[in-house]
């Protein structure tokens, strides 16, 4: 893991076209901003988290029914 130090205001880019910018820090939270293109999904962890146990899920689900269609 690459770990870097920012200041409120500053940012790291990414692949050329997405950038995280501190956009503040109070206490022991950070708020940042993320700008990246419309294609590419953004996600706090536990959302992405709930979304991959719903995909699973839901393939899950389906490969049953396929095998009762048969």
């Amino acid at each position: 893991m690459l770990v870097l130090s920012r200041k409120k205001n500053e940012s790291i880019v990414i692949n050329n076209d997405i950038t995280i910018v501190v956009v503040e820090i109070r206490g022991d939270k950070v708020r940042l901003g993320v700008e990246a293109p419309k294609e590419v999904p953004v996600h706090r962890r536990e959302v992405y988290d709930a979304i991959k146990r719903n995909e699973s899920g839901q393939s899950a689900t389906d490969a049953s029914a396929n095998m009762e269609s048969e």
